[in-house]
């Protein structure tokens, strides 16, 4: 089974990038951020992404469009100081291009400045370690 890893994050904290390269250490897949596009089909994406202002940024919104010839179903992966899902923003997207988005997402609260400081920690990355075992290795 083809699997990609990609990313997207703009803060200094890098919540989202942790995140991404504990997937690639996990699951054996290189993580790349968005600025690198698909290079062939891929059976599952794992879009590791964070909201912005109550939506995702924009740079994951052109990746989708860019890629969506090559995306047969994205995993939402996705962190947030509000505690919000950015599942309905990447599945609008997905929706207008024809993307297939699983059920399956996984989603924790970061840290930043202030708010859930220490976040992710150690139990959200043993949740995130059990749900790639379920979604993608066992899959």
């Amino acid at each position: 089974m083809k699997v990609a890893v990609r990313y997207f994050t703009k803060s200094k904290k890098g919540n989202t990038e942790r995140i991404a390269k504990f997937i690639e250490e996990k699951i054996n897949v290189p993580a790349l951020d968005v600025s690198n596009p698909l290079e062939e089909e891929t059976e599952i994406l794992l879009l590791v992404n964070a909201m912005y202002a109550a939506d995702v940024d924009k740079n994951i919104k052109q990746f989708l469009r860019n890629n969506k010839d090559k995306i047969k179903t994205l995993i939402n992966v996705n962190s947030s100081a509000s505690g919000a899902s950015t599942i309905k923003p990447v599945k609008k997207v997905c929706d207008e291009e024809g993307i297939n988005v699983s059920e399956k997402e996984f989603h924790t609260v970061a840290g930043w400045i202030f708010i859930n400081k220490g976040r992710p920690n150690k139990e959200d990355f043993e949740r995130l370690e059990a749900f790639l075992k379920e979604a993608v290795i066992n899959g």
